[in-house]
């Protein structure tokens, strides 16, 4: 026994060893690889003084250029810029991609255990001083300040680049509760709102406007200057999983939600205070075959059995356009049948020149979605159409389709290589790099990119936080009431799905379901779990009803005694057996528990009205044409349906 200890012992020194020597090497080499890159970088940017005007000296020379001059035109400003920079510094400000923090905020050069995914990204000094980046997406949310910190040491580097060129820093939505890596990322110190369904159940421009200026405020506060939103894309399919991002399938309505959106992050015109948008995705990403999502090879095809493409631009021509949305970002789909080439949105010259730039006459920036190029950890590369081609071609085809960025993506070396090959020339470049330059200017980042951190206070005041409550408030639907609510208050209620304590002093709690005078259950819209790409396990899709197994459990309280369910919407939910079960059923669109419990007991009257229809069975999901709204045979709840209280109303 003692010998066999020994060996124990000896076996678990070897495997900590092992560990030392291998963490050693590891450390030791990313050591390297940081020190290495921070030597191409020079000294930080000096602020000097010209007859009484200051300005920072961002390439370093002594002397006040022309791009350095905030007095001068932007467009001077552009043209001494684009004069002065090289091949490689054109190309590396055409990508953008994820970037990691530590958790303190400090750049992501030495991977840390307690932030995993500084593990999976490039290094970030790798991205600017050896890739000359200066476009990154975060989508870590330790805290405000560690957000600000991060902005502040990556501007930083930056400014040590040759010509000091600044970051824009991107995000995809944070105002949310759901967690869709990709998609949406829940930030919890920022302001809580509702999903796009949600406010499309309000229909408010003005709260929508509202929700832009303190969004983008609580978004400038940390150094994000860029938003990987609005959706103007239809929810015409609803077994799509990018469903919970649109504002339904009406496009009139949509179109106005999207207008009020972009004025409330960029203003009228795009400013020193902005947030810029980045709308997507072009030219309406909804109508997926069989609402499967085109992230995978399984959902590349974007299909109009209706004939109903024209529908999808509504929302870019009365939404996108008219409140000049800074980007746009095409979808990764192949739109069938329409254009000559059937391959994706970012590959299609008919689509991205013809279209959007000529027909349109759109002179913003057109960025591609993540990942069309490379393969990743995550997905495969998303070159539908052109599955053939290599890396090379891929980007030359992009760029010949008349895409200015590539999004999720580090290989300017492609560029380079297509220049100096004579396959793309540098004018074609130059007229990329002058409309990405030109928002950076506009955006006030050659001036002055850092976050003050005494102006933390900014986000998440409590008025922000009201602002959102409002809004949870009024998203509320109201599908059906068998004259049970607003319950009464003090009855005896049994829970299931919801946070205990988030009912106050509204009712008394009991044990078990057969105690209850009135049972409340809160249920999530069903989907299809999938994991043969990582991606796949955050974006819900396929099927929208509830397998026998998770069916029975809700049927099995609905049944006990008067039911109130909540169905938490991702996706339009098929939910007959439920609703007919239930005396009254309520859409939620991800608000607090606490304000649920408030309409239930009569403490507000709801008023959301439904953006798009619940179907009555998957049959009549089956025969829906992706293209089309409002075609469910016989849906359970139509498109605008909404109750409400007649006692206070």
């Amino acid at each position: 026994m003692k010998r066999l200890l020994g060996i124990l012992k000896r076996l678990f020194l070897g495997i900590i060893l092992l560990l030392v020597l291998v963490s050693g090497f590891f450390y030791a080499k990313w050591k390297w690889i940081s020190n290495s890159n921070h030597n191409l970088l020079g000294e930080r940017a000096l602020i000097l003084t010209v007859d009484g005007y200051s300005y920072r000296d961002l390439n370093k020379n002594g002397q006040l250029d022309p791009y350095e001059d905030k007095r001068l035109s932007i467009e001077e400003r552009l043209d001494d810029l684009i004069s002065q920079m090289t091949l490689e510094e054109k190309a590396g400000s055409m990508f953008i991609n994820m970037a990691a923090m530590n958790e303190d905020g400090y750049y992501n050069d030495i991977p840390v255990f307690s932030e995993p995914v500084t593990f999976m990204l490039e290094a970030n000094s790798t991205m600017i001083a050896r890739k000359l980046m200066n476009h990154f997406n975060i989508f870590q949310s330790p805290s405000s300040l560690a957000l600000a910190n991060w902005n502040n040491h990556v501007q930083a580097l930056a400014e040590r680049t040759r010509l000091g060129i600044p970051i824009t820093v991107a995000s995809d939505p944070r105002h949310v509760a759901s967690n869709t890596q990709g998609v949406a990322i829940p930030t919890p110190f920022f302001s809580r709102w509702v999903s796009p369904p949600g406010f499309a159940a309000i229909g408010d421009t003005v709260l929508m406007r509202r929700f832009g200026d303190i969004a983008r405020q609580e978004y400038k506060g940390v150094g994000i200057r860029m938003t990987l939103s609005p959706v103007a894309d239809l929810g015409t399919e609803p077994r799509w999983g990018r469903f919970h991002g649109t504002f339904g399938e009406d496009a009139d309505l949509s179109a106005k939600l999207t207008k009020a959106y972009i004025l409330g992050f960029q203003g009228d015109s795009l400013h020193a205070q902005s947030v810029a948008c980045m709308s997507k995705h072009f030219a309406g990403g909804g109508p997926q075959k069989d609402g499967e999502d085109a992230h995978f090879p399984y959902g590349k095809e974007q299909v109009y059995p209706g004939n109903n493409f024209d529908y999808h631009l509504i929302p870019f021509i009365d939404g996108v356009f008219p409140a000049k949305s800074a980007s746009i970002m095409p979808y990764y789909g192949i739109p069938v049948g329409i254009t000559s080439e059937d391959v994706g949105f970012s590959y299609n010259k008919e689509m991205i020149t013809d279209l959007l730039r000529d027909s349109f006459n759109y002179e913003g920036i057109i960025c591609t979605d993540w990942g069309l190029v490379t393969e990743s950890r995550i997905k495969p590369p998303a070159a539908w159409g052109v599955e053939n081609l290599t890396e090379l071609e891929r980007v030359e085809k992009i760029l010949n389709a008349g895409c200015d960025m590539f999004g999720g993506e580090s290989c300017p070396d492609y560029v380079i290589e297509l220049v100096q090959s004579g396959r793309i020339s540098e004018d074609r470049i130059d007229s990329s790099v002058r409309r990405i330059m030109r928002d950076k200017f506009t955006l006030g980042l050659f001036d002055d990119p850092y976050v003050p951190l005494e102006d933390l206070y900014i986000v998440g005041q409590d008025a922000f936080w009201e602002a959102g409550k409002e809004a949870q408030r009024r998203s509320l639907t109201l599908l059906k009431n068998d004259e049970l609510l607003p319950l009464s208050k003090g009855i005896k209620v049994y829970l299931s799905g919801l946070y205990d304590q988030a009912i106050g002093d509204h009712a008394t709690l009991v044990d078990t379901p057969e105690e209850a005078d009135v049972i409340i259950q809160k249920i999530q819209t069903p989907f299809e779990p999938r994991d043969e790409y990582l991606l796949e396990r955050f974006i819900h899709q396929g099927r929208l009803h509830f397998s026998p197994e998770e069916l029975a459990p809700i049927m099995e309280l609905a049944n006990k005694k008067p039911t109130v369910t909540i169905l938490t919407v991702d996706r339009p939910a098929i939910i007959p057996e439920i609703a007919g079960a239930s005396k009254a059923v309520i859409a939620d669109f991800h608000s607090q528990d606490d304000i649920i419990f408030d309409m239930i007991f009569g403490e507000f009257a709801p008023e959301g009205k439904l953006p798009f229809e619940m179907p009555s069975s998957a049959q009549a999901v089956n025969q829906q044409k992706e293209d089309m709204p409002y075609d469910s045979k016989d849906p359970l709840f139509s498109f605008g349906h909404g109750l409400t209280y007649k006692e206070i109303n």
